[in-house]
């Protein structure tokens, strides 16, 4: 698979030239509204002092992350407010990368592309492990893949695309890998407020030297134009800890610094949504999971009800998940989805369904009707 061209645009844009009226299932942009701190906090913004239009911190708003640290219960010298958590992730894999003395990233199967796209680009070997008929990485595949020459495992919890969910005792084994081999955990938790399994577990709870955890708030307050991400590194004055100095030096030489607005609104938001709008969240995706995997049922479709995230897998009989395929569902069924052949090779005869949608219900009887 080509991992250096992002792909998921050329399905959007695929689907945008359709002559019909499509579904969107491709992209992973919540339907819902933000909470009404985030809109609070942009409207006192926006009558604040000059200087308060000037460049934060480089490395993110205090007050955000005391609340960020506080949550993680880490010490707020080891957060780092970024891009997303996407530069939070090329931040903590470029520092895995130089620090450790592999070449070798590993990486799920099937994966998101980014991680992959990311690897390639740093010039790093990849080698890919993949995932158990549950969609869930095995620790002891992992152990075994694992050696001398890997210096950075990437876990995603809970999973895109597959739902896994990994609880603390999973998440401490896939860190004393990364210890036994010299090599950095990255664990990209992002969509840890949509976790239906009540398993779990961030890989901070290890307490280990090498572990950095990546999140951002785009999806658990429906911001992804907001870019507001974060990485926790280890203690600087412990080992590895100038993993986090140089993470400090490469954010700032590519950013200087963040949003002040957006990291504004992110942190009134912190401080006054109650714990009802992510219940809320994880409600509405749990009932349009049990509607689809419904329909998906009645099509005679194989798939993976997920623990998390909000994608669904599926395999349809005589089907694969080509992008010809896919292009079909779009044109003949007017449903958009993921090939699996875009996140590696175990799952390349499965698409995947993004379910921030509030069409849910007519996509499942398109499908249902394509395949009936």
């Amino acid at each position: 698979m080509d991992y250096e061209t992002p792909q998921f645009f050329r399905v959007m844009q695929y689907a945008a030239r359709a002559d019909r009226d499509v579904v969107d299932m491709v992209s992973g942009n919540p339907d819902w509204d933000p909470p009404e701190g985030l809109r609070d906090g942009l409207r006192d913004y926006a009558e604040a002092e000059p200087t308060e239009f000037q460049y934060p911190p480089s490395v993110g708003l205090r007050e955000l992350r005391e609340e960020i640290a506080a949550r993680r219960d880490v010490a707020v010298e080891r957060v780092i407010v970024t891009n997303g958590a996407g530069e939070a992730n090329h931040l903590a894999m470029t520092g895995g990368l130089d620090h450790f003395d592999g070449d070798e990233v590993l990486l799920a199967d099937p994966v998101y592309p980014y991680y992959a796209g990311r690897a390639n680009f740093l010039g790093a070997t990849t080698r890919f492990v993949p995932v158990d008929d549950d969609g869930r990485l095995d620790p002891a595949a992992v152990r075994a893949a694992a050696s001398e020459e890997t210096s950075v495992l990437v876990v995603n919890s809970p999973n895109n695309p597959t739902g896994a969910v990994y609880d603390a005792d999973a998440m401490a084994e896939f860190a004393a890998i990364a210890e036994a081999n010299d090599a950095l955990l990255v664990s990209d938790e992002v969509y840890d407020h949509f976790d239906y399994s009540g398993r779990f577990g961030s890989a901070l709870e290890a307490d280990s030297p090498n572990v950095v955890a990546t999140n951002s708030f785009s999806k658990s307050l429906a911001i992804t134009g907001f870019r507001v991400g974060y990485a926790v590194f280890p203690p600087e004055g412990g080992p590895n800890g100038d993993l986090l100095e140089r993470a400090r030096t490469r954010h700032m030489l590519t950013n200087v610094a963040g949003s002040r607005p957006a990291q504004c609104a992110v942190s009134r938001a912190l401080k006054t949504t109650s714990p009802e709008y992510y219940a809320d969240c994880r409600r509405r995706l749990e009932r349009r999971i049990d509607r689809f995997c419904g329909a998906l049922d009645e099509a005679g479709a194989e798939f993976n009800r997920p623990d998390g995230g909000f994608y669904v897998m599926a395999r349809f009989p005589d089907f694969p998940g080509s992008f010809e395929n896919v292009y079909e569902l779009i044109d003949e069924a007017g449903v958009g989805g993921m090939p699996g052949e875009a996140f590696g090779d175990s799952r390349a005869d499965w698409i995947r369904f993004a379910l921030v949608t509030p069409r849910v219900d007519e996509a499942a009887e398109r499908l249902a009707d394509f395949f009936g």
